[in-house]
């Protein structure tokens, strides 16, 4: 009897350490949880970048077509302009605006919006995309047509009445926009133009 006692305490001990070993793993080991906790910021931080309005929509459509006009206007100078202080602006223009027009082009991927073509931007209202009363088209047809100061005067003149429509339209934009970002692109844009401005007013002045 002793002797089977013996043996069943200590299948018992046995049992018993490995059913404490196996709890105790199972305390030590992570929770699903935090992974859960994870997931659910990242699917929020994703959400967050797709939350948009028919504003944001429209303000990233006609920005890039904006953009793409003042890079066009923008790169002629940089070959044409016979001051270097406008052909420094210029390439700068050129420069800071597309990587905006990559940006915007990108959000309307991600929010699964049409991205701009000439025939939807023909149905807007172009009052901010106007330089002088001229369209696009219009401007280049000007520029194209001049050369030396005559052309360095006239590209100020376009480029500023350009840059003021771009900030009409942010102003307006940060008024109706719901996506972060965007709105904070176009206090970016208002930023930045509202002091090319100035600096292209100095450079007038000087030719």
């Amino acid at each position: 009897m002793t002797h089977t006692r013996r043996l069943t305490l200590t299948a018992t001990a046995v049992v018993l350490a490995a059913t404490l070993t196996a709890c105790s793993g199972d305390a030590d080991a992570p929770t699903a949880e935090p992974d859960q906790a994870t997931a659910s910021e990242t699917s929020d931080a994703d959400s967050e970048g797709s939350v948009h309005n028919d504003a944001d929509t429209e303000f990233a459509q006609m920005m890039i077509v904006h953009h793409e006009g003042a890079i066009e206007m923008a790169e002629l100078a940089a070959q044409r302009a016979t001051t270097p202080e406008v052909t420094a602006l210029a390439e700068r223009i050129a420069g800071a605006q597309g990587p905006e027009i990559e940006l915007m082009t990108s959000w309307l991927e991600t929010w699964d919006e049409q991205l701009p073509s000439e025939a939807e931007m023909g149905s807007m209202d172009h009052g901010p995309m106007e330089m002088d009363g001229m369209d696009q088209e219009a401007v280049m047809e000007q520029l194209t047509s001049l050369s030396g100061t005559e052309f360095d005067r006239r590209f100020l003149e376009l480029m500023t009445d350009h840059h003021r429509g771009a900030i009409e339209m942010s102003e307006e934009f940060r008024a109706a926009g719901q996506n972060a970002a965007a709105i904070q692109l176009a206090g970016a844009i208002i930023d930045a133009q509202t002091v090319e401005i100035t600096e292209m007013e100095n450079l007038r002045q000087g030719l």
